[in-house]
């Protein structure tokens, strides 16, 4: 018989519970749906449904009802708050923050965080990563991905660095070693291509 999380903090039991905490805790101001969570970070409904449960039931979610829709968001008055948000930014958060960040940017076909950190959660064993690797493939303003950069940087503690690629470079059919390179690694796509 498997044993019940410890109800004290009932975290970190699989890659979808980790991923929805994080997406939740680093954007407490947001109020979300559950199929707006899931479809965030790729988990189906009824395992968002599971552990929200589990998260209200610890008293890390507030929850409200409209009509038919169960709304949450972050509990901030709880004293778990601040350590858990900041522990997931410093893990996990890099996919949501990221995500959020260049879903606004114009120019964007497609985005992923490549090297070190995707190696890490892809479950490589690879060295605890110093920085967060991104690659944008399309025609966003350079000054716009620094600015992103920075802004992530920030909220993750430590620092993103952002390679952009033209569209026409990055698809052409000849052999180019930086892609080479990137692509023969795990890559955790942000924008663009399939996102589950």
């Amino acid at each position: 018989m498997k044993e019940p999380s410890p109800v004290l903090l009932p975290l970190l039991r699989s890659r979808a519970q980790v991923d929805m905490i994080a997406w939740i805790m680093l954007h407490p101001d947001q109020e979300s749906s559950l199929v707006e969570i899931g479809r965030a970070v790729g988990v189906p409904g009824p395992t968002v449904t599971r552990e929200v449960n589990r998260l209200a039931e610890a008293g890390l979610v507030r929850q409200v009802r409209r009509g038919n829709q169960r709304l949450v968001r972050a509990e901030t008055e709880n004293v778990v708050f601040g350590p858990l948000a900041a522990l997931m930014a410093v893990t996990f958060g890099p996919v949501s923050v990221l995500r959020g960040l260049m879903a606004d940017v114009a120019g964007v076909r497609e985005a992923w965080i490549y090297g070190s950190w995707a190696a890490r959660y892809a479950q490589q064993p690879d060295p605890v990563p110093g920085d967060i690797d991104v690659l944008v493939v399309g025609t966003a303003d350079p000054d716009v991905l620094d600015e992103v950069a920075a802004a992530a940087g920030k909220r993750l503690g430590r620092e993103v660095n952002v390679r952009r690629v033209r569209p026409a470079a990055w698809h052409k059919a000849e052999a180019d070693p930086f892609k080479s390179t990137v692509t023969s690694r795990p890559m955790v796509p942000l924008a663009g291509g399939d996102l589950a």
